[in-house]
C-alpha cells in the first residue's frame, strides 16, 4: 500500500521556494564577508583582496574598547542570567506540579514574546530614576539590563535538559541517604551541565549582539561593539564595518554550534 501520510516536500513548488527563501536569507551575508577583503573603500564595488581593512579594525582604539566593553557585558550577563535561569528552571521541573506554574512559565519568557523596543523603554524609564538618585552612571545598568533580557533564552535550554531528566536517579540517591545538597551536586548537576553551557552560550551570543536595549539604557561612552556599528553607519559604510560583522559573525556561528552539539545529545 502506498504511504498516503502528508510530507511538506511533496507539494508543488516546494523546493523553489526553499531555495529562493535560503538564497534571500544568506546571500546578504555572503556578499558581506567577501566585501570585507576588500581592497578599496567601497562597500559595492571590488577592487582586490586584502586584508587591510581587518587591520584597521585591529588598531582602531574605539573598536578595541566597544570590543572589551562588549565582552565584558556579556560575560557578566551570561553569568547572571544562567544562574537566576538555573534556579528558576530546577523551581519549576524538579517538582511536582502546582498551582500558578503555567503562569510562572509566561513570566520568565515574557521577554520574548514583548516587542524588545517596550522592554528598552522599560529599563530606561527603570534605571532613569536609579541614576537620578545614586548618580551612579557606570556600566552596572547595562549589565543589569543585558541580564533581565537574556534570563528566558538561558531557562528553556535548561529547563529542556531537566524535563528530559529521569527522577529515578535522584530518587535512588535519597533512598541511599544521600542529603538533598549531595544529591543535587552529584547527580543532578552533572547532569544538567550541558543545558547549563547551551543556555549561558546562548545568553552571551544575546547580549553580544544587542542593539535596542544597549542605545536606550547606555550612559556617554559606553558604546558596545554593535552600537559602534549602528554609528560608524550613519557616518558613512567602509569595509571596517563588514571586517567587524564578519568577526562577529564567526563568534556567533562558533558559540552557536557548540550550543547546537551540546543540546543534540540529550541521553
Amino acid at each position: 500500500m502506498a504511504d498516503r501520510s502528508f510530507s511538506p516536500s511533496r507539494i508543488p513548488g516546494f523546493a523553489t521556494v526553499a531555495v529562493l527563501a535560503f538564497v534571500a536569507l544568506y546571500l546578504p551575508i555572503f556578499t558581506l564577508v567577501a566585501f570585507s577583503f576588500n581592497a578599496g573603500r567601497a562597500v559595492n564595488q571590488w577592487e582586490g583582496f586584502s586584508l587591510h581593512w581587518y587591520g584597521v579594525a585591529w588598531s582602531n582604539t574605539a573598536v578595541q574598547d566597544a570590543t572589551m566593553r562588549s565582552l565584558l557585558i556579556a560575560v557578566m550577563a551570561a553569568l547572571i542570567s544562567t544562574l537566576v535561569a538555573t534556579m528558576a528552571a530546577l523551581g519549576t521541573t524538579r517538582r511536582r506540579r502546582f498551582r500558578g506554574q503555567t503562569f510562572i512559565y509566561a513570566m520568565i519568557n515574557q521577554p520574548l514574546m514583548v516587542p524588545e523596543i517596550v522592554t528598552a523603554v522599560a529599563l530606561l524609564i527603570f534605571f532613569a530614576g536609579i541614576k537620578v538618585a545614586t548618580g551612579y552612571q557606570g556600566l552596572g545598568y547595562l549589565i543589569l539590563a543585558h541580564s533581565a533580557f537574556c534570563i528566558p533564552f538561558a531557562y528553556l535550554p535548561i529547563r529542556a535538559r531537566l524535563e528530559g531528566m529521569d527522577l529515578a536517579l535522584e530518587t535512588a540517591a535519597a533512598d541511599l541517604y544521600a542529603t538533598p545538597w549531595r544529591i543535587f551536586r552529584r547527580v543532578t548537576l552533572p547532569l544538567m551541565a550541558p543545558g547549563i553551557i547551551a543556555g549561558a552560550m546562548l545568553a552571551f551570543v544575546i547580549s553580544l549582539d544587542d542593539v535596542v536595549i544597549t542605545e536606550f539604557v547606555k550612559s556617554g561612552g559606553q558604546d558596545t561593539l554593535p552600537t559602534y556599528m549602528l554609528g560608524q553607519l550613519r557616518r558613512g559604510v567602509t569595509p571596517e564595518v563588514n571586517a567587524i560583522s564578519t568577526i562577529l559573525l564567526g563568534l556567533t556561528v562558533v558559540l552557536l554550534t557548540v550550543f547546537f552539539l551540546l543540546t543534540r545529545n540529550r541521553d
